[in-house]
């Protein structure tokens, strides 16, 4: 390799090195501002819901239901609660998911596992709740409980 590419790529790949950590802190909320989500999912309509996702630090998604029939899944801006993107589609299974209080119950056991910013939080069909966040010392961490209990079934730290 001539010294002219090595001058290139030693400075493009520090580049790239700095804009991947950058992203990788851009998908985190921390706790206490759950409110700002439920309070635009809850504006928009929704009554169930199955994931919220943090995309961006000013950015949510929200994928659940409307009601019975119309599931949807929508970007809010965190600051105004507009709707950045929407999509919707009228579903025979039915409304189920996560309630606005399992989603608090979930997050405080989280947080009490020690979780201080979270980037998703899901349920399954079963009804095995995941939250994905970070701790105080930005480690990742993932714990997984069973809808409708505090009790932890895993803890993961990386």
């Amino acid at each position: 390799m001539n010294t002219m590419k090595k001058m290139l790529i030693i400075p493009t790949s520090a580049l790239l090195l700095v804009a991947a950590a950058g992203t990788a802190q851009a998908d985190s909320l921390a706790m206490d501002r759950i409110d700002d989500v439920l309070t635009h999912a809850n504006d928009y309509g929704f009554t169930h819901f199955e994931e919220v996702s943090i995309k961006s630090r000013g950015r949510a998604e929200v994928e659940g239901w409307l009601d019975d029939e119309w599931y949807a899944d929508v970007d809010f801006s965190l600051d105004d609660g507009e709707t950045l993107e929407e999509k919707r589609e009228r579903l025979i299974t039915g409304a189920w998911g996560m309630s606005e209080d399992d989603i608090r119950g979930a997050l405080d056991v989280a947080s009490q596992e020690g979780m201080v910013e979270f980037e998703d939080i899901d349920i399954d069909e079963s009804g095995m709740i995941e939250i994905e966040g970070r701790d105080e010392n930005d480690r990742e961490i993932e714990i997984s409980l069973r809808q409708g209990t505090e009790q932890v079934s895993e803890v993961e730290r990386d």
